[in-house]
C-alpha cells in the first residue's frame, strides 16, 4: 500500500514552490532595500530597461519582453509615466496603439540605479560560495527555460525582437 504525503510544515518548507516563494520575498525585499532611494519596484525597474532597449515599444510586446501580465502592467505604466521616466506615443500606423519611450529623467533614473541593482543582485547570491551561486543560477535558468510554457505569462522576448526588427 502506498504512504501518504506527510501533512507538516517540515513538507511544506522543504518543497520546491515554497522554496521559490520564499526566495522571490527575500529578492524583492533585498531589492526595495538597496533601491529604495529610487522608489522603483523590480517590475518597474525591467519595464524602464526593456523601454531603454527597446524604444518605441508597446504595452502588449512590453509584457512579452518581461513576461508580465498585460492588464497588470497597465499600472505599471501608468505610476512610471507619472513620475515622468516614460512617455507614451501614438504608433503612426495606428493612433490607438501607444508607443513607449524613456525621458530624460527615466534615463537618468537608470544609470543611477544600476549600482544598486548590482548590489541586490550580489546580496541574494553572497551567502553561498561562488561555485555554488554558478551552479545556482545555471540550474534557474534552465528551470525557468523548461518551464516557461508553464507560466500565466510565457517569456516571448524572440518574438518581440523579430516584429522590433522589421518594424525599425
Amino acid at each position: 500500500m502506498p504512504s501518504k504525503p506527510a501533512i507538516t510544515m517540515d513538507a511544506v518548507y522543504a518543497a520546491p514552490g515554497y522554496l521559490f516563494r520564499r526566495m522571490q520575498q527575500i529578492a524583492v525585499s533585498i531589492f526595495m532595500e538597496e533601491c529604495k532611494a529610487f522608489d522603483l519596484t523590480p517590475v518597474q525597474y525591467a519595464a524602464l530597461i526593456a523601454i531603454h532597449t527597446h524604444p518605441g515599444i508597446d504595452a502588449t510586446r512590453l509584457s512579452a519582453v518581461i513576461a508580465f501580465d498585460r492588464s497588470t502592467l497597465g499600472s505599471v505604466i501608468e505610476r512610471l509615466q507619472a513620475k515622468d521616466y516614460i512617455e507614451r506615443k501614438p504608433a503612426p500606423e495606428d493612433k490607438r496603439i501607444k508607443l513607449l519611450y524613456l525621458t530624460k529623467p527615466g534615463a537618468a533614473i537608470l544609470r543611477e540605479i544600476v549600482p544598486a541593482v548590482e548590489r541586490a543582485q550580489a546580496r541574494m547570491m553572497e551567502p553561498l560560495k561562488p561555485a555554488d551561486r554558478k551552479t545556482l543560477m545555471t540550474l534557474l535558468a534552465q528551470l525557468v527555460d523548461l518551464n516557461n510554457e508553464a507560466s500565466r505569462v510565457p517569456l516571448r522576448a524572440e518574438d518581440v525582437l523579430e516584429h522590433l526588427g522589421k518594424a525599425g
